[in-house]
């Protein structure tokens, strides 16, 4: 016995281990049946990490599990992904193993899908991407073929966690499953057999971009009987849930040649109006628990014929509801006298002949009565709406009367009567002859807060008044913070902007007595620094569905500290951009005009701007705005008026306001008055400590006209001339936005201003002419304006107007003894005329005598010795002057 039992334990470990080494044996094998299968079955790319053999997980049966298998589509799909499943697993006999290509197709009892996406696509063009089977060539009788492949005997099967989407380009039709569950049960290897299925997914459906389904939770439990050789499968006890809205239905599919014939009818079991409730998405319907009804609601309908590429199934179905009411336990407000009477009809079969007919959707909150009817057509195509609205709502009562959960809380009261008739093609083309309006709709006391807005909106009244060819703004009052507005104008399509993805278009007046800019930016946006090199993701942005022009004015407007008076002018905003059109404001006791583009549509925002500025009063427009500052710091050392011209462009921050950084252009600028303040400057202190001449006090700058461009924060500043008594002094260089300095002042500084000395010799060679006489002297400055440093070439400049003045007195000496020289000689032959007769007998010639002995001659005879000698002597006298010579005594 105990040998016979030895030799079973053997035997079962040897079994074990040939259960547990097998998928190693085998694993090759397996992967050359994939793909073998795979490239004579499959045209598509087709590519898996590895394949699993198991004996041991599905025992008795083999278990074949491929991971994460993905399938990319050829053209005209190309490199789109047709599935990809992260796990996929066949169970089979094991002795499916060992058929060899010439044997029948493998069989496989069971299949499990995990975590899969499916994605189905019919172009424009009506291909479609699972079209991936090769043809089969092979033409020979079935008997006698080569069926290389898998064949289904299946039992079980399920879908675990997986999507699904399919898109039909040329109907633009959209169907997204998300979170699909599915499992099968059944016998399928007879004529006929039975599935039992149970499926759960969330399924969102839309037509031309209109949503039927947005993510609604269906629920099967059906129960199928399978007739395959007729192709007919038939439901029978069957329930199936939207959202918790349970369905009963009945009937069958058939499958045809050209397509499938459909014979279903459904209806809700009960009549309870909590079933319409449950139609809710359960992210908007909560708890159904605690909620009280009375009334009916009923859904049924038939969907019946064929499905072909040119026929759907007829479809009635009717949706009613009369005089219900419900209010939930936690909550204030009962909404009552709801009656509902809706169809979704086609009669026809062909798909353009479905149409919806909301004959009533009426309820009452507390005394506001709201009711509705609405008309649809052509679903598929173009759509035509006809629709009326008559009541009104307060608001505020919504949340008081159903529990959904709101970003933003709101109050006011909305009132409508409209009447409305539109087909979509109208509204996408703004052919606006097609749509035609009547009526009007109005709020009052309307609020509106969000986290991402500072302030709340207060709207006290806005009307709108709708006409067949326009619509019009004809009230809108409202407040937020300090600021208010009043507008009105005229939108162009009101309706594109609210049921299509058009943008809001329109002309506007808007009017306002004080708007301040900073109510209106977004939370938390002002407090970075204006000079970051960096962005919030919450920066102030112009709405791109805005397309409108608007004509502005405003008795103040505040902006950051500047305070701006009558602002007028008109605007552009499209595509996320403002383009500002003669904006005019009195700032700074004069006035500003400004013309440019302001665009937020990057994820920095920039601007390009004209700006003209007249009459500003200098000390206050360069203490206010920075960006004067930065152009021109020492400009605050002024008083008085200017008028500029400066061209700007570069980035904003989040508060509107300049990036210093950022910002280039050209300015041009002109003192109409101006008084200096030196003592505001410590660059003034400066070069007075070492020109000690000058006294900026007392500068005369009227009519100065300077020019300068700023790029990459530096400013150049084009050479210019200022006066300072009989000073010229021409000023130029550049400077940085940190205030950084390279300046050179150029004067023309004449002689008497530099010193005792130079003033001494002035006086010496006694000429006025001497006082016209300038050096240039270069004063340069450099530091920044809290520091400056400034350094001159003045005492070169000295020395070298001194050696110049000395030259000049040395020449002035030299001519003025040529001068006397001359006087001299003059004067003796003067002289000797007068004498002529008296001393003709005593003396031959004394003036050649003394021009003789000035170039030494003979000397005179002795009868004249007395009278020559006097000559000499006065001759003496004046060579003795020329050349500074004290006189000798007689």
């Amino acid at each position: 016995m105990k040998k016979k039992l030895k030799i079973i334990g053997i035997s079962f470990l040897i079994l074990l281990l040939l259960l547990i080494a097998s998928p190693f044996i085998f694993q090759s094998q397996i992967k050359d049946m994939v793909k073998n299968f795979i490239n004579n079955n499959v045209n598509a790319k087709v590519e898996f990490n590895d394949v699993d053999l198991s004996f041991i997980r599905s025992f008795p049966q083999a278990n074949v599990t491929l991971d994460n298998l993905v399938i990319t589509n050829f053209e005209p799909f190309k490199n789109d992904t047709l599935a990809r499943v992260k796990q996929l697993s066949l169970d089979m006999s094991v002795k499916e193993l060992f058929k060899t290509a010439s044997e029948d197709p493998i069989i496989v009892n069971s299949i499990n899908v995990d975590d899969a996406l499916i994605n189905l696509k019919t172009n424009k063009d009506g291909q479609v991407n699972w079209d991936i089977a090769k043809e089969n060539t092979n033409n020979t009788s079935p008997d006698t073929s080569n069926n290389d492949g898998f064949a289904f005997d299946i039992e079980n099967y399920s879908i675990n966690n997986s999507a699904f989407n399919y898109i039909d380009e040329s109907a633009n039709t959209l169907i997204k499953v998300t979170n699909i569950n599915h499992t099968g049960n059944g016998i399928f290897s007879g004529d006929t057999s039975q599935l039992d299925t149970k499926t759960e997914a969330n399924v969102t459906f839309s037509i031309d971009s209109t949503e039927y389904l947005s993510n609604n939770l269906i629920k099967l439990d059906a129960l199928i009987d399978l007739d395959i050789p007729n192709q007919t499968y038939t439901f029978k006890d069957n329930e199936g849930f939207v959202n918790d809205l349970p369905l009963q239905f009945k009937g069958y599919v058939k499958q045809l040649e050209d397509g499938q014939e459909i014979d279903i009818s459904f209806e809700n079991p009960g009549s309870s109006f909590k079933e319409f409730l449950a139609v809710i998405p359960k992210t908007y319907a909560k708890n159904l628990d605690n909620v009280n009804t009375t009334g009916n609601f009923k859904v049924n309908g038939v969907i019946k014929g064929k499905v072909t590429e040119e026929t759907i199934p007829t479809l009635d179905i009717n949706i009613l509801s009369d005089n219900a009411s419900f209010k939930f336990a936690d909550l204030p407000k009962r909404v009552e006298n709801i009656n509902i009477n809706a169809q979704i009809k086609n009669e026809t079969g062909l798909v353009d002949d479905t149409y919806v007919n909301l004959n009533a959707l009426n309820f009452k909150i507390d005394q506001d009565v709201f009711k509705s009817s609405a008309t649809i057509k052509n679903l598929t195509t173009n759509m035509l709406v006809n629709a009326n609205i008559d009541g009104v709502l307060n608001l505020a009562n919504i949340t008081k009367a159903y529990p959904i959960e709101l970003e933003n809380e709101l109050k006011g009261i909305l009132k409508a009567k409209l009447n409305t008739s539109f087909d979509m093609n109208a509204i996408e083309t703004n052919a606006y002859e097609r749509i035609k309006n009547n009526g009007m709709v109005s709020v009052s006391g309307f609020e509106f807060s969000s986290a991402d807005i500072v302030n709340p909106i207060n709207i006290s009244n806005a009307e709108v008044n709708f006409n067949p060819g326009t619509i019009k703004l004809d009230k809108f009052n409202a407040t937020t913070g300090q600021s208010d507005l009043n507008a009105t104008g005229t939108i162009n399509n009101l309706l594109g902007f609210l049921l299509s993805d058009k943008k809001l278009k329109g002309d506007f007046n808007v009017n306002s007595n004080k708007f301040v800019v900073s109510d209106f930016m977004i939370e938390g946006g002002s407090e970075a620094p204006v000079n970051q090199s960096t962005e919030p993701d919450t920066a102030l942005k112009i709405p791109e569905f805005l397309d409108c022009n608007v004509t502005a004015n405003a008795t103040t407007v505040v902006y950051d500290n500047l305070t701006l008076k009558d602002v007028k002018g008109s605007l552009k905003i499209a595509d996320g951009k403002a383009q500002l059109n003669n904006m005019t404001s009195s700032i700074f006791d004069g006035n500003l005009s400004l013309n440019g583009l302001v665009d937020t549509t990057k994820e920095q925002s920039t601007f390009k701007m004209q700006l003209g500025a007249s009459n500003f009063n200098i000390s206050e427009s360069f203490n206010g705005l920075d960006m004067l500052q930065a152009l021109a710091p020492i400009a605050k050392a002024l008083e008085g008026k200017l008028n500029s011209s400066i061209d700007i462009s570069g980035t904003l921050g989040q508060d509107f306001t300049p990036i210093l950084n950022t910002i280039s252009g050209d300015a041009f600028a002109e003192l109409l008055t101006g008084e200096f303040k030196p003592k505001n400057e410590q660059l003034f202190t400066a070069l007075e400590s070492k020109l000690n001449f000058l006294d900026f006090s007392k500068l005369n700058l009227k009519d100065l006209t300077a020019k300068l461009s700023f790029n990459n924060g530096q400013v150049n500043v084009q050479p210019f001339d200022i006066k300072y008594k009989d000073i010229k002094m021409t000023i130029g260089g550049s400077h940085s936005f940190s205030n950084t300095m390279n300046y050179q002042v150029v004067i023309d500084v004449p002689a008497k201003y530099l010193g005792s000395d130079v003033n001494a010799l002035i006086n010496k060679i006694n000429d006025p002419a001497v006082n016209n006489i300038t050096i240039p002297v270069t004063a340069s400055v450099s530091g920044n304006t809290t520091k400056p440093q400034v350094s001159t070439d003045l005492t070169s400049g000295v020395k070298t107007l001194t050696q110049q003045l000395v030259e000049i007195q040395k020449q002035k000496l030299i001519n003025q003894g040529k001068g006397k020289l001359n006087d001299a000689i003059g004067n003796i032959l003067n002289n000797n005329n007068q004498s002529s007769d008296s001393t003709s007998t005593t003396t031959n010639n004394p003036v050649k005598d003394v021009i003789g002995g000035l170039l030494g001659g003979n000397k005179p005879k002795d009868s004249t010795k007395t009278d020559s000698t006097k000559t000499k002597n006065n001759v003496k006298d004046v060579l003795g002057g020329l050349f500074g010579k004290k006189k000798e005594s007689d």
